[in-house]
């Protein structure tokens, strides 16, 4: 495979890359294709089921780590990683509140599978990014209504609305962006209704755990998908990105990668693809590590 120039070949060869495709989302701009071909929202939201009500989990822990690349033999259709930029502060936020990582997960109820127990948690947290004439999918990360979602899921785009669990909406604005490793900082301008998620530790990650892919795919909000951690790739690395098999698609870019405890542990970013844009999922995804990804929202937070 070549690799135009852009970013770096994450293999370490030092030749420019596209980042192995290009955003794993709806354009964001008009005549700027996603991977499954153009695509724009539908005139009003779509309602997600009622969301159960869970308990929030207990006193924290700091988690860190996190790192990201991804050397890959087949096309990879993916968001921001044909940017060069370093991190740009486009506006300051209020100052934020502790994001906080590694909490302990809430008891089961009877009956209750640790899939739904996991998506009952995370569901209520997870936003529908809606940027310019496309959309992808966001994480409440504090209190304040900070929101992670990916860099090229707003990139070139002014005005933003984040859409709830329960199918309401509110604007937001952007406050930071790091194209090189593909995340941005919204805040809502109203965070009532917009509880922040458990954030885990992407160290902790074991090949072959259960994780939960959550977020708006093709404008479907609160969509969730299941599989496992294929691998870790580039783990040793600062590029490090985790591989899964549950169900990514246009539109979840931005959306959490979840354990079945509910916790954040990565950031959705990108999917691999045989035969070009339009071939779809084929199970090879990608995450930004969440401590990774805290790491750069803390940064564009503070300045």
């Amino acid at each position: 495979m070549t690799y135009p120039n852009h970013d770096q070949d994450p293999r370490g060869s030092g030749a420019g890359w596209p980042g192995l495709g290009r955003p794993a989302g709806p354009p964001m701009e008009s005549g700027r294709p996603g991977p499954a071909g153009p695509f724009a929202p539908p005139p009003g939201p779509f309602e997600a089921p009622p969301v159960p009500a869970a308990g929030r989990p207990a006193p924290p822990r700091r988690g860190r780590a996190g790192t990201v690349a991804v050397a890959a033999t087949v096309a990879l259709v993916v968001g921001g990683l044909s940017g060069v930029g370093a991190t740009q502060l486009i506006d300051r936020a209020e100052p934020i509140t502790q994001i906080v990582q590694g909490q302990r997960p809430a008891p089961r109820s009877v009956g209750e599978t640790e899939a739904e127990q996991a998506a009952a948690v995370i569901l209520p947290s997870v936003v529908q990014v809606r940027a310019g004439r496309g959309s992808g999918s966001g994480v409440v990360i504090d209190g304040a209504g900070h929101v992670i979602t990916n860099h090229h899921v707003i990139a070139g785009s002014q005005t933003v609305r984040l859409v709830r669990a329960d199918g309401r909406s509110v604007s937001a604005r952007i406050i930071g962006s790091d194209a090189t490793n593909d995340i941005a900082v919204l805040q809502a301008d109203n965070a009532n209704g917009l509880p922040a998620a458990d954030l885990g530790d992407s160290d902790e990650l074991r090949i072959g755990q259960s994780v939960l892919a959550v977020g708006s795919p093709l404008g479907l909000n609160g969509t969730v998908t299941a599989g496992i951690v294929s691998a870790i790739q580039g783990r040793s690395t600062p590029r490090a990105m985790i591989q899964t098999d549950a169900s990514i698609n246009p539109g979840n870019s931005g959306g959490p990668l979840v354990d079945l405890d509910g916790r954040v542990v990565g950031i959705n970013t990108s999917i691999a693809t045989l035969g070009g844009r339009t071939s779809g999922n084929i199970g090879i995804g990608f995450a930004v590590p969440i401590d990774r990804a805290v790491d750069v929202a803390e940064r564009i937070l503070t300045g």
